[in-house]
């Protein structure tokens, strides 16, 4: 998988901001400016409603209470309001242009004797009624979240909108949108303080909701779904729409921790949020005869992962929370990110519990926090129609948790205007044409061609074949010296059941040709990767391969691995044929089961000898037959045409895989049985960041030479590798049984962020511990007086390079800092043990790149 495909969705937002950073015409409009205060207090007032009725035109206050709103309809009124107080309204003319200065008057009573003013003094826990308050939310949290519910239906409405942004002057100046004058009409100058936005996605799905909480049964039935689509050979939609959730996940203010673009906030309300939160209580106020308390809260200290907001909380006794405004901080160790905003709105319900009616996430993304330009990202969730604790048949929950109407994707507009929770611009209803128009011009179709040449590594060759990928056309190495490789794949217009691909390349120092072929009949209609994904693949490689090499993130024949640390001459030429079935279940359960012919033959500095006779053996061929089973609970993930990529989360992942060689099948010269079971876990630790813990076991049973024992993850490249130890060197260890235990925390720049002066570089720590136990039972270990195993490989001097770890666990660890120029990763790796084997280093260096928020 080459490394780009990693970077390959925010990169290409980033080639469509550097495209589209649009220019706007000045048409006559109505334009309406201001700031709104409160009229006790005289400060601004943020988030709130400004909006021209009867339209579906609107925005919302900024942090000083500023907005700006306008349109070329033809309005006569505009209208403020917001929880707490009472509404303003103005009448006006079509295309006046005015500023106004909005002071909005309390509709409550204030509660004079339970204010507590912020005082200028040390800020303390004990005798802190605001902190008395908190701890009462704490403590009734678990009532008040939707799963306290026995039962719960409802319709749900979510937008997602993404768009450039950036001054109204530059956007207007910039020659590109001469381009393309369609995009002028949609820039929208009423939705940021001081900037222009241009929509370029949208996404609306409306469903229908069911579910039940002791029985953890859950339904979402999809009945509209409407959103920008891009031309597949650029993009996978579904991938896309996938990232976006990604980085907007939902917010359940109760939990202990809210995932914001990728990272872990402590929400106020977790159980240790005291520790690390202030609180203060701001007012108390009773609206529609019910009473809350306005209470504010900050960071102790502004370089964590917290939030500054404030909440109403309920003055009865669930202590529940009836809105919260969450903002991140600038000081915070965060990528890409200039501004990041949560409202949440919750209503009484029959129960008299408070609900979930409205979540709103949004984020200002730039290439630095002060820049003017970048993309501004919004996620709405609405919810309508609760039903609570009613009897639901079971006949709902059959088949699939998620259901796609038939019909969903074809709704008409009068559908969407009679069904939205809530309006949208001008501007958003437009983003859908344009983007179409904007893919079917010749010179867009250009640029992108390039950027997929560029981050994926490939081109078109026509509209069904694809040649690359491009960093593999070169690379060298100790046997082939250098290579040369030309391959292709093809792509869904060919057929979307059908995927082939191959490669041919050739070595000019051992003068031998390699290639690959392979293809794959998809049964569900959609390439391979498309989940739920299910079919049969078949292929046939001829190629070098180093055993014990299992790269992440790139392919072997990388040109930027071609160089190697220490002494890389023992490889093997294989001619493998694979053939295997693979189903997987919306559960996120997979299978594969398989049948694998493969000889080896070694290659370089690597001799395959009998032990007593020194006989050479020209190849090993095994036949096996093979199953996988993987369980991955609640897993996303973005996907493309050809490759994958899983997005962590709380859950364990499983797999179990086995194989049986088959002697005299097809050449199979060894019986043999093998199990090996993986478990992936992230804990995530708050504050402190997150720990990933892989622990591994595996067992062979069976007589076989050390060539089909299991050969241990080596890296002997410069690059970090997650799951490989990165100072072992390649074949060095091999077991017929083993456990291994790799732990990586990241700290997040937890500590590196509270240090002056470093912390304006905003580095992140880690650390990691890599332990691996095995060893080989005697019918397995070559000792010279058999010869029906294999020696162990010698180097140029005569000393074994191959070793069983018998008397202790191999152990290594690193310490490393990230976030380098955003990008790069460096890690200080030492091992620890069997520092006596030959050609082994106790230090050494590895880099990693990789985007992250």
């Amino acid at each position: 998988m080459s490394l780009s495909k990693l970077y390959r969705l925010p990169v290409i937002l980033m080639v469509l901001f550097i495209m589209l950073e649009p220019a706007i015409a000045a048409a006559q409009r109505t334009v309406v400016k201001g700031i709104v205060t409160d009229a006790a207090t005289s400060k601004p007032l943020s988030f709130v409603s400004v909006y021209f009725p009867n339209t579906n035109i609107g925005t919302s206050t900024d942090d000083n209470g500023a907005f700006v709103l306008s349109t070329t309809e033809k309005v006569t009124l505009v209208e403020v309001s917001h929880l707490g107080y009472r509404s303003f309204s103005r009448a006006l003319q079509p295309g006046e242009q005015i500023t106004l200065s909005i002071l909005l008057e309390e509709d409550a009573t204030v509660l004079n004797e339970v204010v507590v003013k912020v005082k200028k003094e040390r800020y303390r826990n004990k005798d802190n009624p605001a902190v008395a308050l908190i701890r009462k939310v704490i403590e009734h949290k678990d009532e008040n979240r939707m799963s306290n519910y026995e039962s719960l239906s409802y319709q749900e409405y979510e937008k997602i909108r993404f768009a450039l942004s950036n001054k109204p002057e530059k956007l207007h100046n910039n020659m590109l949108v001469k381009r393309y004058p369609f995009f002028r009409e949609s820039i929208d100058t009423t939705r940021l303080e001081g900037r222009a936005i241009l929509p370029i996605y949208m996404e609306e799905v409306l469903s229908d909701n069911y579910q039940t909480f002791s029985l953890r049964q859950t339904k979402k039935i999809i009945t509209g779904q409407k959103k920008v689509n891009f031309d597949e050979d650029f993009l996978d939609n579904n991938g896309f729409g996938v990232y976006l959730k990604h980085i907007y996940q939902p917010v359940d203010i109760y939990d202990g921790n809210i995932t914001v673009v990728t990272n872990q906030f402590m929400s106020p309300v977790a159980d240790l949020a005291p520790t690390f939160y202030k609180y203060y209580i701001v007012d108390t106020v009773e609206v529609n005869g019910e009473k809350f308390i306005d209470l504010f809260f900050s960071p102790r200290n502004k370089a964590d992962f917290l939030f500054t907001g404030n909440m109403l909380i309920t003055l009865d006794s669930n202590y529940a929370i009836s809105k919260v405004n969450l903002k991140v901080n600038k000081n915070i160790n965060l990528n890409w990110v200039k501004d990041i905003r949560i409202l949440q709105e919750f209503e009484k319900n029959e129960t008299g519990k408070y609900i979930l009616t409205k979540s709103r996430m949004a984020a200002d993304f730039g290439m630095t926090k002060n820049s003017d330009g970048g993309i501004f990202g919004e996620r709405t969730v609405s919810y309508k129609n609760y039903r609570v604790n009613g009897v639901i048949p079971d006949s709902v929950f059959r088949g699939d948790k998620m259901v796609v109407a038939s019909e969903a994707m074809h709704m008409d507009d009068t559908f969407w205007t009679a069904n939205r929770h809530e309006y949208i611009s001008q501007s958003e209803k437009a983003v859908y044409a344009n983007m179409d128009s904007l893919q079917s011009s010749r010179s867009f179709k250009q640029v992108m061609n390039m950027a997929t040449l560029l981050l994926a590594g490939y081109t078109k060759a026509s509209d069904y074949v694809e040649i690359g990928p491009v960093n593999t056309f070169y690379s060298f190495n100790p046997v082939e010296g250098f290579r040369l490789r030309l391959g292709g794949r093809t792509t869904p217009k060919l057929s979307r059941h059908f995927y082939l691909e191959s490669y041919a390349a050739y070595g000019f120092r051992d003068e031998r040709w390699k290639y690959y072929t392979g293809g794959t009949y998809s049964f569900t209609g959609n390439n391979r990767f498309t989940f739920p994904s299910k079919g049969l693949s078949v292929s046939y490689q001829q190629d070098t391969k180093i055993p014990g090499q299992e790269l992440q993130f790139v392919q072997e024949d990388n040109v930027l691995l071609s160089i190697k640390r220490g002494v890389n001459d023992k490889w093997l030429y294989n001619k493998i044929f694979n053939l295997h079935y693979y189903q997987e279940f919306s559960n996120n359960i997979s299978y594969k089961v398989g049948f694998k012919n493969w000889q080896q033959e070694a290659a370089g500095g690597l001799q395959y000898t009998t032990e007593q006779t020194l006989t050479p053996i020209e190849h090993i061929t095994t036949s096996e037959l093979f199953f996988e089973f993987r369980w991955a609970p609640h897993q996303k993930f973005i996907q493309g045409k050809t490759y994958r990529i899983p997005f962590p989360n709380k859950y364990p992942v499983f797999t179990l895989r086995g194989t049986a060689g088959i002697r005299d099948l097809l050449g199979g010269e060894y019986n043999y049985q093998k199990l090996t079971l993986n478990v992936y876990k992230r804990f995530y630790l708050s504050q402190l960041g997150y720990t990933d813990v892989v622990a591994e076991g595996g067992y062979l049973f069976g007589r076989v030479p050390y060539p089909l024992l299991d050969i241990h993850r080596a890296n002997q490249t410069y690059s970090y590798q997650l799951q490989s130890y990165n100072l072992m060197n390649f074949l060095e260890s091999v077991s017929d049984h083993y456990v291994s235990v790799q732990a990586e925390h990241a700290f997040n720049g937890f500590f590196l962020n509270k240090i002056p002066l470093v912390k304006k570089l905003k580095f992140r720590e880690f650390a990691s511990i890599k332990v691996l136990y095995g060893g080989l039972r005697p019918e397995n270990t070559p000792d010279g007086t058999r010869d029906d195993l294999l020696a162990f490989p010698v180097n140029n001097a005569g000393q074994q390079t191959t070793f069983s770890l018998a008397r202790e666990p191999y152990v290594e660890g690193s310490v490393g800092v990230g976030n380098i120029l955003k990008f790069f990763r460096v890690d200080l790796v030492r091992r620890i043990t069997y520092l006596n084997h030959p050609n082994v280093t106790e230090w050494g260096i590895r880099a990693r790149f990789k985007f992250d928020f």
